[in-house]
């Protein structure tokens, strides 16, 4: 899958944001997306832990930011 159809984020210092062009960062495709279990252990290996539910919330506010643009 091409690159400009994944969604790019990265975690700084724990915080799940979406790629502002400066560090290190993860993609992850919109189907994996619908697949809870495996984003939760994506977003949890990425981010080094901390609070699942605060990840899944940020994301779904990511994801809504990125449909609106």
């Amino acid at each position: 899958m091409p690159q400009f159809n994944l969604l790019r984020l990265r975690c700084i210092d724990g915080e799940l944001t979406p790629f502002n062009g400066v560090g290190r960062s993860f993609y992850l495709c919109h189907d994996c997306l619908k697949e809870d279990k495996k984003v939760i252990r994506a977003l949890m290996r990425q981010c080094r832990g901390g609070d699942k539910d605060k990840h899944m919330n940020t994301l779904k506010e990511i994801i809504t930011d990125d449909r609106k643009s």
